[in-house]
């Protein structure tokens, strides 16, 4: 994929909106302060790298010889290695299956630093993106899932009651694989106990993240809840309606291109994007939410975790695949 320049918004509004704070430096051992829980729905990320030399003769394909193999977690527990890599004391709670890929992510997450609280299913296929790349692109992307069992998924629940007063700030993270079934009850005992929850959403039914403190869709999740809009000031009409009907405290828009938008009682706040050269987009969402969180878990108020947020985004898509982004990368 070619440089992308940062392009500003056409849309004066946002040109004349209230804008995220500068980035100041925080201190490392405040960030390591901060203990985030993130609760949902991981997968296996395996990566086949190979050479094209030839079109198939059985069909117009590419034949792919792969010469090289690499597994990265992704889904929820790509966001828990985000909130570790910039220093955070990070507890995954999710579901895998007993298999060749479980057991991949089982130590790849031993590796990782994330402390992992996992329910084993001996009938769920765990989840594999299996994306085919040469040169650098991708060529084709297949997919492995299922659904957890019933008792696994009340079992998670019974282990969340026990991991949430050592934590901080509850991350669900919803790839709509199933593991966040119990989602509504996990925001209602989170805020009962005082507790932040951020949500990265999945699907058009976000009734069930009502009272979410923080909810960050990007621009096709939040439209296929609200609808298009026509312009900036619809936008806002719509997200406010939508926080007051569901509760939420803040909605956190992601906006490629145009950067992030946050909207709060408090008004709107944009941050224009910080990219300085877009590799590619998967799992920078996980990178935004991870770093909200660690910033929220380290005392550190919204604006400014958006604010950081932002510019992690910007370093995380100059990557290839799944990535994170560290400490010292983002106080360069």
């Amino acid at each position: 994929m070619p440089s992308s320049q940062p392009t500003q918004p056409p849309q004066s509004d946002i040109a004349t909106a209230a804008r995220a704070p500068a980035i100041e430096r925080v201190p490392r051992e405040k960030l390591a302060r901060s203990r985030v829980l993130v609760v949902g729905d991981v997968m296996l990320d395996r990566y086949w790298f190979g050479d094209v030399n030839r079109i198939s003769p059985e069909a117009p394909v590419p034949v792919v010889h792969v010469q090289r193999q690499e597994d990265r977690l992704g889904g929820a527990a790509n966001v828990a290695r985000n909130a570790v890599a910039l220093g955070a004391q990070a507890g995954l709670l999710c579901v895998v299956g007993h298999d060749e890929p479980g057991e991949c992510i089982v130590k790849l997450l031993g590796e990782s630093g994330v402390n992992a609280f996992l329910e084993r299913d001996p009938a769920l296929p765990t989840t594999i993106k299996l994306r085919v790349l040469s040169r650098q692109q991708q060529l084709l992307r297949v997919d492995f899932e299922n659904t957890p069992a019933h008792e696994v998924l009340l079992a998670g629940l019974a282990r969340f009651d026990a991991l949430l007063p050592e934590h901080d700030v509850i991350l669900l993270s919803d790839y709509a694989k199933g593991g966040l079934t119990h989602v509504t009850k996990m925001i209602a005992k989170a805020r009962a106990a005082g507790k932040s929850v951020l949500v990265d959403p999945k699907g058009d039914d976000w009734d069930r993240y009502r009272g979410a403190s923080v909810i960050t869709p990007n621009r096709a999740e939040l439209r296929e809840v609200v609808g298009t809009w026509k312009s900036e000031d619809d936008l806002r009409a719509r997200v406010t309606k939508l926080r007051k009907e569901l509760q939420f405290d803040a909605l956190l828009l992601t906006r490629s291109e145009e950067g992030m938008t946050l909207f709060t009682d408090d008004g709107v706040l944009h941050a224009p994007a910080d990219a300085r050269e877009v590799y590619d987009v998967s799992g920078a969402g996980d990178t935004v939410i991870a770093t909200v969180a660690v910033s929220l878990g380290a005392g550190l108020p919204l604006v400014q975790g958006v604010a950081l947020a932002n510019r992690a985004a910007g370093i995380v898509v100059g990557k290839l695949g799944t990535a994170t982004v560290d400490y010292d990368e983002l106080f360069h």
